[in-house]
């Protein structure tokens, strides 16, 4: 027998100015041209389920229902996502001086990043509204997530990259049957490409263009919270480009408060850039709103090459309300952290996850961090999809018949 399935779904509200918008309609941008975000009725949530409830159902995270906004079961779009285990980083972490330290690791992900918790959540629900053909532009690892659950959806995709995009991501958008166009040029490009796409009638699904793939990422969130037993560690470190990961944390940690399952001070939220592309930590420094698009990005943690972020306000609220900070570290060192942990801990990260350990082992030699804290780091992805970047050389080719140099 089916779970009963129930979604709190209310309404849609603009980020900045807070117009509402009725929700079951396609929707891209609040008219003032800012993202909108999914409100729920968070008493009747309140009323009605409880955090054992949530404990007794399928490890996925649909096991949120009622705070994800999909209204039927039969339009979910899934292939097992959500639950990722939190793992701790023992020996890493003493050597950097915060042994209290974990990762989430989303590489175990389907499509072997946390992109695939915003396609499974944004492609459900486009299919929910009648959405027929989606497009994007991406660095990668999102093309290939929505790409593939569009394929499982019967959408049509068209997907924009840009030409150091991995090659492994473009393969996956071939393979699930999408539109694919390489750009000479980066995120912003493609942008330029795919909004002709857009133009002709595809539905615009680029970071935060629609309000549901903030939705998919803030389950990462909720589950940091539930596999701690309701409760938060002192410190979240999060990769950022887009920032949709870490804005939908955010929220999550919110609604978990208003709904009286979280008590307590929320955690810091760090956000960490490549210092070849850092348009937010400058914007942090520097005490304002927004962050001014930065120029010659570039970054080997191409997840996070975002050299404009359309949330970048959402972003910096995040950081400073929490008492959190942004931090910028170097590719070198970022490649030097993902080597030497995968060698202690067995956990390779990709780029990007690497990148929040950098940051970690900075902010502790700072001061910033005093080494009691707990810390999460989410790594976002699988670094099998970025083979190209590891620190690795392969070693002198043997004869058939030699001894091993023991």
């Amino acid at each position: 027998m089916a779970e009963p399935w129930h979604s709190a779904l209310s309404h849609l509200e603009c980020g900045r100015c807070g117009t509402r918008y009725e929700a079951d309609k396609p929707r891209n941008l609040c008219e003032c041209g800012t993202p909108l975000l999914v409100r729920y009725d968070l008493d009747l949530v309140a009323r009605t389920v409880s955090t054992s409830d949530i404990a007794a159902r399928r490890g996925d995270l649909w096991r949120y229902r009622e705070l994800l906004p999909v209204r039927e079961h039969r339009h979910v779009v899934s292939l097992g996502e959500g639950m990722t285990p939190i793992l701790p980083l023992r020996s890493y972490g003493a050597r950097i001086g915060v042994p209290d330290l974990l990762v989430k690791d989303e590489g175990l992900l389907p499509t072997g990043s946390f992109k695939a918790r915003g396609a499974s959540v944004g492609v459900s629900r486009a299919l929910e509204l009648g959405i027929e053909r989606i497009t994007m532009p991406t660095n990668g690892n999102a093309g290939a997530a929505w790409a593939t659950y569009a394929a499982r959806a019967g959408l049509e995709s068209l997907i924009v990259m840009p030409q150091d995009a991995p090659r492994i991501t473009r393969m996956e958008c071939a393979m699930a049957g999408a539109r694919l166009f390489i750009v000479d040029g980066l995120i912003g490009d493609a942008g330029k490409l795919a909004a002709q796409a857009v133009a002709d009638g595809w539905f615009n699904t680029a970071t935060l263009k629609e309000p549901y793939r903030i939705e998919g990422k803030k389950t990462m969130g909720l589950e940091i919270v539930e596999q701690l037993g309701w409760r938060t560690p002192d410190v979240i470190v999060y990769p950022t480009g887009g920032g949709v990961g870490l804005i939908g944390i955010r929220k999550a940690l919110d609604e978990l408060v208003a709904l009286g399952w979280l008590t307590g001070r929320l955690p810091r939220l760090v956000a960490v850039q490549s210092s070849g592309v850092a348009p937010i930590v400058r914007a942090f420094e520097e005490g304002a709103e927004t962050a001014a698009p930065w120029e010659n990005a570039e970054t080997a943690a191409f997840g996070i090459n975002v050299p404009s972020a359309i949330g970048d306000f959402l972003i910096l609220s995040a950081i400073r309300d929490t008492g959190g900070t942004a931090i910028a570290v170097d590719d070198a060192d970022i490649l030097a952290a993902q080597a030497e942990c995968a060698a202690i801990e067995g956990v390779l990260m990709c780029p990007e996850g690497a990148a929040t350990l950098t940051a970690v082992s900075r902010l502790r030699a700072s001061g910033w961090l005093d080494g009691s804290e707990e810390v999460v780091v989410l790594n976002t992805g699988s670094d099998l999809k970025y083979p190209h970047t590891a620190a690795y050389e392969d070693p002198p080719l043997l004869a058939k018949e030699a001894v091993l140099p023991l």
